[in-house]
């Protein structure tokens, strides 16, 4: 039937994309072979829980954690690589008090129990944690918030594994400003890692190091293996060692794209292992990165299965280290995140544009050339495919941008229901999303937000401005010293492409994102004429106030970025308040220690005061990135509705109680 874009009826409601919010945190397999994963659950309040898999056909896949533990680590806030396992034993953090603990699998009687002291509260965390069997004990990050200083300390320390009280870890290596991927060798005798300082970010510039462990378990020597030697500027990541006790490692030396290369310990020299310009990581936001594995086992040579981006799709490959040989393998995904290989099985988490982000068992032939069985093993929505005639296929785009010969790219979604059509005289109104980070990309795959958009006639389009990861380091780039110019730009030379392409109404483009892309949506709607309304989900609207309150990790991310102190004052939406002309709806979480609550408050004051129509949602036990189902919900539903109410000029087929919008209702009413 036909009826105007944005208000057509669809089954993708949503308590439909709350409920599959689902996130795969991380996974391993257990000391008899089977699969483990830890999942964060919407309907739990964003509890994170260990689950291994049906260990018989037909059962289903059984809880580890109890229910009243969360595993969940907040180092760099951002947390990630929460647990690690080993033979019958996992160690992982506890939300509450961020304190490591340790679980017996398999024993009814063995509950988790504390290994590292009680601080009195969550004021010392632990990540990226790996065992030192020789030693008996637990290296990890540890992040300690005891000082009197403003910003914590990071060090990489090793915990006592055995039974007593639990002791003070020892400092193993300090004195830089972070450290991640600890990773040991077979015999426990060399300790890989990477480390950086300030104002570098990670992706900017970093070494990697390794460490020779003494009988006693102290560090006694030490060598720069990449990052070390200026005025080359590199971003190693990822070490990984061998059975035959070789290390290797991913790095952008050289081409600007991340490959993968080996150390070469008697020589200490770094060899590529096979070039190509294509990204084989991504940028460190979280802990836990694993985006290549070693096939052990399948020939003499060293074999590696990877997954690696390029133009804006990623894919597996496998690189045989000794004949030089690079093979790409067909797979449904679209997207490999991480990779984990048990013999010659591959365990990868990816997505497509039909599948969501998706666990899969991989089976490759003997010339590891093809997939010969590929079985899904965890869904964050495990009934997506029911919808599946109501997807809209993403399009990748490159389109110019306003600096002469230079353009970017995005993934453009049409309105897509089998039940509806719209006219041949109207265009659908575009929703725009510029992702947040802002060092991190769109990736064109399903979820089921964009979906909700799509399906009730939105066009949709997810930007990759300057600045975004996927294109290399040149690229990513693009942003340094000019965030609020490119980015802005970008998304709003997207937007005049759609439009000159009639793709597009013109008189009805919207922008929403959150964080870092809240800042983006916001400067847009500030800086240009662009966008008829946004929405900011815990966006960013004084970024000399985010600076001066800014998190250890990300605290001088914003100055390498926006520039000086007077930069900042300039390109932050609440000083040019009176710039503004266009409704906007603004989501925060009350315990965001990333971007504070008082920034959503202080543009809300602001907007509301300048007789502009505005709304603001503030949720209770909701941090950086909203994780309860409710608030997902609620966040979901009451954009649409703002959005149809102030410049979409059509009614929402779903029925959803609006909440007052100060300066355009007329009266204000109880929701």
């Amino acid at each position: 039937m036909s009826a105007p874009y944005g208000s057509w009826k669809s089954p993708i409601t949503a308590n439909i994309v709350s409920g599959s919010d689902k996130r795969l945190e991380g996974f391993t397999i257990d000391s008899h072979g089977q699969l483990m994963w830890l999942e964060t659950r919407p309907d739990e309040s964003g509890r994170a829980v260990l689950v291994k898999e049906a260990a018989r056909k037909g059962e289903a896949p059984k809880d580890v954690t109890p229910r009243e533990f969360n595993v969940r680590t907040t180092v760099h806030e951002y947390g990630g690589g929460s647990f690690r396992v080993s033979g019958d034993v996992v160690v992982f953090s506890n939300f509450d008090d961020q304190r490591l603990y340790k679980q017996i699998l398999g024993s009814a009687d063995s509950g988790p129990v504390p290994i590292t002291p009680d601080y009195g509260g969550p004021v010392v965390r632990y990540a990226d944690g790996v065992f030192d069997g020789r030693l008996n004990r637990y290296i990890a990050v540890r992040e300690d918030h005891r000082g009197v200083d403003a910003q914590p300390t990071n060090e990489i320390v090793s915990v006592p594994l055995n039974d007593n009280t639990p002791e003070e870890p020892k400092v193993l290596i300090s004195g830089n400003d972070f450290y991640a991927f600890p990773r040991l060798d077979l015999k426990g005798e060399r300790l890989a890692w990477i480390e950086w300082s300030h104002p570098n970010r990670h992706w900017d510039k970093a070494e990697h190091w390794v460490g020779y462990i003494s009988e006693n378990g102290v560090i006694d020597k030490r060598v720069v293996v990449a990052g070390g030697c200026p005025p080359l500027v590199e971003s190693p990541t990822e070490p990984l060692w061998s059975s035959k006790g070789e290390l290797f490692f991913i790095t952008d030396r050289n081409t600007g794209f991340w490959n993968i290369y080996k150390w070469n310990e008697d020589k200490n020299e770094v060899l590529a292992i096979y070039s190509m310009n294509a990204e084989f990581t991504r940028p460190f936001w979280v802990f836990g990165n694993h985006c290549y594995d070693i096939v052990e086992g399948k020939e003499e040579s060293t074999v590696f299965a990877c997954s690696y981006r390029q133009h804006g799709k990623s894919y597996l490959g496998v690189i045989n280290q000794a004949k030089n040989s690079f093979c790409s393998v067909d797979t449904p995904f679209t997207l490999i995140s991480n990779i984990l290989a048990s013999g010659q099985i591959l365990y990868i988490e990816g997505a497509s544009s039909v599948l969501p982000t998706s666990l899969a068992k991989v089976i490759l032939d003997d010339h590891m050339s093809k997939v010969v069985d590929f079985s899904i093993m965890w869904s964050s929505s495990s009934d997506s495919d029911k919808y599946i005639s109501y997807f809209s296929q993403p399009e990748l785009i490159e389109f110019p941008t306003d600096v002469a010969g230079q353009n970017a790219y995005a993934y453009f979604y049409p309105p897509c229901n089998p039940d509806y059509k719209g006219s041949q005289e109207e265009k659908p109104p575009l929703l725009l999303e510029s992702h947040g980070g802002p060092t991190d990309e769109a990736r064109g795959t399903l979820n089921l937000c964009i979906q909700y958009w799509t399906s009730r006639g939105w066009a949709f389009v997810d930007v990759n401005y300057g600045g975004s990861t996927g294109y290399g380091r040149a690229y990513r780039e693009r942003l340094l010293g000019k965030w609020r110019i490119v980015d802005v730009n970008d998304c709003c030379s997207c937007a005049k492409y759609l439009v000159d392409e009639a793709k597009v109404d013109g008189k009805r483009l919207c922008i929403t994102r959150c964080s870092a892309g809240g800042y983006t949506t916001l400067a847009s709607l500030c800086f240009r004429d662009t966008f008829r309304a946004g929405a900011s989900l815990f966006g960013i609207a004084d970024l000399k106030s985010l600076s001066d309150q800014m998190h250890k990790f990300e605290s001088q991310y914003i100055i390498n970025l926006a520039g000086d102190e007077i930069a900042l004052k300039e390109r932050s939406p609440i000083n040019f308040v009176d710039r503004f002309s266009c409704p906007i709806i603004l989501f925060q979480g009350l315990e965001d220690t990333v971007v504070q609550p008082e920034q959503a408050r202080k543009i809300y004051q602001a907007l509301k005061k300048k007789g502009l129509p505005v709304a603001l949602v503030e949720y209770e036990g909701e941090s950086h990135g909203f994780r309860k189902a409710e608030s997902i919900k609620f966040t979901l539903e009451q954009q649409m509705v703002f959005f149809a109410r102030t410049v979409g000029h059509f009614s929402v087929a779903d029925e959803i109680a609006p909440i007052p919008i100060d300066n355009f209702d007329q009266v204000r009413t109880v929701s």
